[in-house]
């Protein structure tokens, strides 16, 4: 089943449950509704939005992920379910020891598709994929060359042009690459905490800080569906892309529905993850 992802954006939103839909009650418009069990994400970007308990407690039992955002329109926090497999112990005991050389090969494996993805946006929007995938068979277990780096040095500035910089503190491009990615880390984070794996123990993040470091191992190769669609945004308009202007945010929120091939099968995004 395909999951929806929805995006809350109008001031004084009320949401409830009940039996078993999500009610979405707003100013001036009839309530509407929706099955929980159809969410895959939750974005709540109403900062004088009001739950019912009952909105939690119903989406994380159905495997949802409930996002809720600052005044910057980038997610601040989300929820996930704790319970979400039936061998969850046993598996985070195995992640817990999964031996070095294994991270580094897994490592390797992510690096290695991140940068074919990078080329393959490449050749669509400029012709030439810049020796990106050339560059992916070189990767080497753990990344020891670091050509992850390398590759971004050559791919933002083909990609955006030659004055672009990749500034998380950035406006324009670089904040609506900011939202995408961080709400496929969502989803990334959803689909790790459903297969029994803890979120906090990465491959190669280790930040002590960060509780979803293997969700941003499984990212790195997903990013580049994130800068396809900034780019679509980019095209034959002549001002940055806005966070403040939602049919951004909804551009960046359909790519869930982008279908995508995965181990030789087609899935739309959410369902691949």
């Amino acid at each position: 089943m395909i999951r929806k992802t929805i995006e809350i954006a109008t001031p004084g939103t009320r949401l409830s449950v009940s039996r078993k839909q999500l009610v979405i009650e707003r100013p001036a418009h009839k309530p509407a509704t929706l099955p929980i069990e159809d969410i895959g994400v939750l974005v709540v970007d109403d900062r004088r939005a009001v739950y019912t308990q009952a909105v939690f407690v119903e989406l994380l039992a159905a495997g949802a992920t409930i996002m809720v955002t600052g005044p910057d329109h980038l997610p601040a926090g989300m929820m996930l379910p704790l319970d979400a497999h039936h061998v969850q112990t046993e598996r985070h005991r195995a992640q817990a020891e999964a031996a070095e050389p294994a991270k580094k090969q897994i490592w390797r494996a992510l690096v290695s598709a991140k940068l074919v993805q990078q080329g393959a946006v490449l050749e669509h929007f400029v012709g030439e994929p810049f020796g990106l995938p050339e560059m992916a068979r070189r990767v080497r277990s753990g990344d020891p060359d670091n050509l992850e780096a390398q590759g971004a040095q050559r791919y933002w500035p083909a990609l955006f042009g030659k004055d672009f910089r990749r500034d998380r503190s950035a406006e324009g491009i670089n904040a609506a690459l900011n939202y995408g990615y961080a709400v496929v880390r969502a989803a990334a984070a959803r689909a790790v905490v459903a297969a029994g794996l803890l979120p906090s123990l990465g491959v190669f993040h280790k930040n002590r800080s960060n509780p979803f470091c293997l969700a941003d191992d499984l990212l790195e190769p997903y990013r580049p569906y994130v800068d396809w669609r900034v780019k679509i945004l980019t095209i034959d308009n002549p001002n940055p892309p806005s966070l403040e202007d939602r049919a951004t945010r909804a551009v960046l929120l359909s790519l869930f529905n982008e279908t995508i091939l995965v181990g030789g099968r087609k899935s739309p995004l959410l369902l691949a993850l």
